[in-house]
């Protein structure tokens, strides 16, 4: 009989609810679901109404619940000190991202892990997106042709792809000093990143723009990269817009003076969704399309074009309908049982880490000149 690993979960939000809670539940060969921690009652009563054991704080979960692994959901801010704390407790660990917001807490975790000798797996989904792998077996080992790399993202946040998904719970109940906290928690945080005190907008486009969204993209466009062993050199320019609601930046790449553009933007009134990242090479477009992160079986596109001279082709390319919230979890339970090589590790949310990082700070000391 296969090993089932005792799992808690530390923070019941949205993607906690809608996928990992879930998915978890699922793959009831792999896990047992052993506790949910949060520091809402409300969410607390919804899922001990379906027979899940809770718990008031992550702290009295690891403790009692006895995890082997634990997945941390909380509010980004909370992201680096559960996860130490998970860790001391024995324990490996599934983080959503951004692991954290700064280069300091990234290394405070990773003396965690190596005095534990514990893994830790970054919840980079689309790295399991079967669109992802197929582009990412087709690209070359030699990124030499490479002119550009675009990124772009519109996103009206969850509220058109939830309501077909059933009953969610929301913390509506989060105490004026647990709100305090967690807002001086972040904003520190934040400051310490970025080595300043930001404005509102730019507090809010890094926390957003850069380290809720962009890093997804980030961190896979740094796979297509190191297949094809190209580097980033520098930060051409950053900055925040629409109220901190939009990010952008431009990183220079270390082959033929090729660029990488990135943007996002909320668009809040709008119910629709894109998210692309496009490869230029001299010879050669692909492009890869991700759905909403909140719709499943809906497989990102990737489409890819050529030309033989005037004869242009296009071909678009579905490998198969895996679901990449599920597969990450499989893999993770390969990784701890059967120890395969870790995916999504710790090393590679510090390098997406130290970009986001530089983007945030360019876009703090950018000079602008007049037209």
């Amino acid at each position: 009989m296969q090993k089932k690993l005792r799992v808690g979960v530390l923070g019941a939000g949205l993607i906690a609810q809608l996928e990992h809670i879930p998915n978890i539940l699922k793959l009831s060969g792999l896990y047992q679901l052993v506790g949910i921690a949060d520091a809402s009652a409300t969410v607390r009563e919804f899922f001990k109404d379906r027979n899940l054991p809770v718990f008031e704080s992550h702290q009295k979960l690891l403790s009692q619940a006895e995890p082997e692994v634990v997945f941390v959901c909380s509010p980004d801010c909370y992201h680096a000190d559960m996860v130490i704390d998970a860790l001391n407790a024995g324990c490996h660990v599934f983080t959503e991202k951004p692991i954290c917001y700064s280069l300091e807490d990234v290394a405070r975790i990773k003396q965690a892990r190596d005095a534990n000798g514990k893994i830790v797996q970054v919840g980079y989904m689309k790295r399991f997106d079967p669109s992802y792998q197929l582009l990412h077996d087709m690209l070359p080992d030699d990124g030499a042709k490479l002119r550009m790399v675009s990124v772009e993202v519109c996103d009206p946040d969850s509220w058109p792809f939830r309501e077909h998904q059933g009953e969610l719970v929301f913390a509506n109940d989060i105490s004026p000093a647990m709100r305090d906290d967690f807002k001086a928690r972040q904003n520190a945080q934040i400051a310490q990143a970025l080595n300043g005190q930001p404005d509102e907008n730019s507090y809010r486009g890094f926390a957003g723009a850069f380290c809720s969204s962009l890093v997804h993209d980030i961190n896979v466009v740094h796979g297509l990269l190191q297949k094809m062993n190209v580097d980033t050199e520098w930060i051409e320019g950053a900055s925040f817009f629409a109220n901190g609601d939009g990010g952008q930046a431009s990183v220079r790449l270390n082959t033929q003076t090729a660029l990488w553009q990135m943007m996002h933007l909320t668009v809040p009134q709008v119910a629709e969704y894109h998210e692309r990242i496009t490869l230029y090479f001299d010879d050669a477009v692909y492009h890869l399309e991700f759905p909403s992160p909140y719709l499943n079986h809906f497989p990102a596109r990737l489409t890819v074009w050529k030309s033989d001279g005037m004869h242009s082709q296009k071909t678009e390319h579905r490998a198969n309908y895996k679901e990449a919230f599920v597969e990450e979890l499989k893999y993770l339970w390969e990784t701890i049982v059967n120890h395969s090589q870790p995916l999504n590790t710790l090393e590679d949310a510090e390098r997406d880490t130290r970009l986001l990082v530089a983007m945030g700070r360019a876009a703090l000391t950018n000079e602008t000149r007049a037209i």
